[in-house]
């Protein structure tokens, strides 16, 4: 899988994209050029120049530099709640389709009731019950997403567990455990890096959108959907400050999605050559 992903110049080209990214906004403090809380009135509106690649805002501040710190809390928070709903949606999806039977009905009628339910506006109505904050993003995000993943690998699981491999273990008396973590999640761990890689650009999105809304990331602090909220009250007389935030959510966002069909075309190849 590794080399057909490696051959294709899309999927190369999408982890050079979210390397950078990455890397510009653990480098943070030595690549902005400014301090992006620092704001001066005198310097509101500039145009591009070398000191300020792409301006500065209402306030003054360096938008280059807010745009390279703003890139920590939109990949953190994205990667945090990326893990706690592979972990939680995961764990659910193998204990219910390696149960079979009733747990496996009563566990996924109660997947049913929670995908029941518009996501976004249940996102919405968990922030506005446990209060604004990244944090309670992060958690009704997990709390919202994980039965999606738990469906995909429960119906996943439902597929290997009669494969000639895993009858052989549990007749020679290998426990459900050994089971589940030498053959199960082995077996269905490149679909959950293939779904968890179409996601994340989701999640991006809808972090993004939260904090333009007010729901996130607070001001002053750099975060791409906050900066096109502050963009936005100026969207009349200077329509550019909305760009470069705009475009990096779109850029970003844009790479995990190719990066996940790439990862499943992979996927696919490797299945069909054997």
């Amino acid at each position: 899988m590794l080399r057909n992903l490696l051959e294709d110049r899309v999927a190369v080209l999408c982890l050079v994209i979210i390397g950078i990214t990455i890397l510009a906004g653990f480098f943070a403090p030595y690549v902005a050029p400014h301090d992006p809380l620092a704001g001066n009135i005198m310097n509101k509106f500039k145009p591009l120049s070398w000191s300020y690649p792409l301006g500065t805002d209402q306030q003054g501040r360096c938008v280059f530099s807010r745009l390279i710190y703003g890139v920590q809390p939109t990949i953190l928070l994205s990667l945090v709640t990326m893990a706690g709903t592979i972990i939680l949606g995961a764990a659910y999806g193998i204990l219910s389709g390696s149960a079979g039977g009733v747990t496996d009905e009563v566990l996924m009628r109660f997947c049913d009731v929670m995908l029941s339910f518009p996501s976004q506006v249940m996102i919405l109505a968990v922030v506005g019950m446990l209060g604004v904050g990244m944090e309670n993003v992060v958690i009704a995000n997990i709390l919202i997403k994980w039965a999606w993943y738990a469906r995909m690998i429960r119906g996943s699981v439902l597929g290997y567990r009669n494969r000639n491999y895993v009858v052989f273990s549990r007749t020679t008396g290998s426990g459900p455990w050994f089971i589940l973590s030498r053959h199960m999640l082995p077996a269905v761990l490149p679909e959950i890096v293939v779904l968890a890689s179409l996601d994340t650009g989701w999640v991006i999105l809808n972090i993004s959108t939260l904090s333009f809304l007010g729901l996130g990331v607070q001001a002053p602090a750099p975060e791409w959907g906050a900066m096109l909220n502050e963009a936005r009250q100026v969207i009349v007389a200077h329509p550019g400050q909305m760009l470069a935030p705009g475009l990096a959510v779109l850029t970003l966002v844009a790479a995990f999605n190719m990066l996940g069909d790439s990862l499943r075309d992979a996927l696919e190849i490797k299945g069909s050559g054997r």
